[in-house]
């Protein structure tokens, strides 16, 4: 007797970024057939600032793509800490993060390599996105529009991931309303590519300019041209969109007088066409998994640019949903949530810190201008900073960025980042 063929299981990816090239490439891996959705017309190339932590480097080695992801950091860099005065003194640059320092690079790095990596059989459809899910108990109906043949068809997968970013499709038409999820956190972001760093700053170099409620910085990289990124509080992201890039931009840093560093920052930001403009939110959710729908990445965690962390954790979840569909080869809802489990608590974790990254990157107010400005000035205070390194390499806030999320620890006894200041942070 011989038994029939089992059937290959196929899993839509909805989203061509790192969570979704991540997740297609892993359950390729385990045999399944990925069919990838993007709703642009073509892969976006480039990209803001990120960092590359060891989490997300443990995830892209398993996935074969870590030796195609160009690490663009310039060990022999500085960072400047400047005033609107021309005045510059010693900032935390890369090399100044204790323990393995992340990788600096662009986002559009990652994906390159990710997409190097894609296997070249593997579908992927462009101007097409979900607009309608049915599911039942052994696979999702799935229709799809196809925006530039203006058409919708209809097709059934075994497992559908919603990788389709803050504002996901996915996340409507399975869990709800952007509202119930997408959480503001005051702040807009804004960035370009320059051709060249600011004047006064060394080519390999970066500077910084933070005030109460707003931030310049531009990043140096190897190989490509510098970025620079504006960060500015707000209470009506929705009037600053409105308004538009170089004119919210202006009218958050023109005054007082800008002075050189951020006038010049100003004039080229206006002149260059490679612009992101946004309003800094946090998607927050109890589980990330609808029956055999599941998130991952920013659709599911978004964690905001001032975590640093969301590339490494896109890539990170996206391998391990692999690893817990591989655990439950016949039971993708119970993989779920198992996978839902493990990633969770680290998730949460993650989101309870990004105000303190938040402050690292724009201090809200005067007090933690003052904060930002005592942990620099120790991180690079002879004789002192050796040990305040030390005690920020082992402090989990930190530490656990560079772990296998594959092996997280257990997290509930690490210190409730909510709890106020920590006195390790700034080597007290």
């Amino acid at each position: 007797m011989s038994l029939a063929p089992k059937t290959t299981r196929r899993v839509l990816v909805v989203g061509l970024g790192i969570a979704g090239m991540s997740t297609a490439i892993r359950l390729r891996q385990s045999g399944w057939e990925p069919v990838i959705v993007e709703r642009a017309p073509a892969r976006r190339p480039g990209g803001h600032f990120i960092a590359l932590f060891g989490t997300g480097r443990a995830a892209a080695q398993r996935l074969g793509v870590l030796d195609l992801i160009e690490n663009r950091t310039n060990t022999d860099s500085h960072s400047w800490e400047v005033d609107r005065k021309g005045h510059k003194r010693p900032g935390l640059g890369s090399g100044s993060i204790p323990g393995a320092a992340p990788w600096i690079l662009l986002r559009g790095d990652v994906e390159d390599g990710l997409y190097q990596g894609v296997p070249e059989d593997l579908e992927i459809r462009y101007s097409t996105q979900p607009v309608a899910l049915d599911q039942d108990t052994d696979g999702v109906d799935v229709t799809l529009r196809d925006t530039a043949a203006d058409h919708e068809y209809t097709e059934r997968f075994d497992l559908v991931v919603g990788a389709d970013g803050v504002r996901s499709a996915v996340r409507r038409l399975a869990f709800g309303p952007d509202a119930n999820f997408v959480h503001p956190l005051g702040y807009m972001i804004a960035t370009a590519l320059l051709d060249s760093q600011i004047t006064g700053i060394g080519e390999k170099d970066s500077l910084v300019l933070a005030e109460p409620g707003r931030s310049l910085w531009t990043f140096s990289f190897k190989n490509h041209e510098p970025s620079l990124m504006f960060s500015y509080r707000t209470t009506d992201p929705a009037a600053e969109l409105a308004r538009g890039p170089v004119e919210s931009v202006r009218a958050a840093f023109g005054q007082p007088d800008p002075g050189p560093f951020l006038g010049e920052a100003l004039e080229r930001f206006a002149a260059t066409d490679h612009t992101v403009f946004d309003s800094a939110q946090q998607v927050r959710m109890r589980q990330f998994h609808n029956g055999r729908v599941v998130l991952v990445g920013d659709s599911a965690w978004c964690m905001t640019l001032y975590s640093g962390y969301g590339a490494s954790c896109g890539l990170a979840g996206g391998e391990l949903l692999g690893t817990y569909l591989d655990k439950y080869p016949d039971d993708v809802p119970a993989a779920l949530v198992a996978w839902n489990e493990h990633m969770h608590p680290h998730v949460s974790y993650q989101h309870q810190l990004v105000g303190r990254s938040r402050t690292l990157f724009t201090p809200h107010d005067r007090r933690e201008q003052v904060m930002r400005t005592a942990l620099i000035r120790t991180l690079n205070m002879p004789g002192v900073s050796g040990l305040a390194r030390r005690r920020m390499q082992h402090h989990p806030t930190l530490s656990i960025k560079d772990r296998d999320i594959a092996i997280l620890p257990d997290l509930s006894s690490t210190r409730d980042p909510s709890a106020g200041p920590d006195r390790a942070l700034v080597g007290a």
